[in-house]
């Protein structure tokens, strides 16, 4: 097992009992009464407690056409399937998100500090972002599919 699947498993496996993905002021909020009606068990794990879905379940890794994934918590366009690639990891990657679209924050759960990255308007938990992507960035937006929702291009 190499040390990028190593630390994936140990994500998934840590409990989502964490306080909210990000907490400061967002222009979309909801009580937790409001995100537990919108959003199933996993879901909530995941976005709002910064879960981690096992990695190939989310039927968006394997999405190949043209169009937006955007915040399943507020509908907020956060990537490009432009920049989406397939990085072998088991969670959609993509090498940049749009402008304005997501905020970061340190992740220091595991024995190093990692890259968190959320949803800039709804503060949804959405993945981390590592230094070990293709160009031109070199970096790899490792997203919880759970997270998101695509709208494939018009014609």
């Amino acid at each position: 097992m190499n040390r990028r699947a190593f630390l994936a498993a140990a994500a998934a496996i840590l409990p989502g009992s964490r306080s909210l993905a990000a907490e400061g002021d967002f222009e979309i909020t909801r009580t937790e009464a409001e995100w537990r009606a919108m959003l199933s068990d996993a879901e909530y794990r995941v976005m709002r407690k910064e879960g981690t879905e096992r990695a190939f379940t989310s039927p968006l890794n394997d999405e190949k056409r043209a169009g937006t994934f955007l915040c399943k918590g507020c509908d907020l366009p956060l990537y490009s399937s432009e920049h989406k690639f397939d990085s072998g990891t088991g969670w959609p990657s993509f090498t940049q998100a749009l402008p304005d679209a997501i905020e970061t924050k340190p992740d220091r759960v595991l024995i190093y500090v990692r890259t968190e990255c959320h949803c800039r308007r709804c503060g949804s938990h959405l993945g981390h972002i590592f230094d070990d992507g293709p160009p031109p960035t070199g970096k790899r937006h490792c997203i919880n599919g759970i997270s998101l929702t695509f709208q494939p291009a018009s014609a």
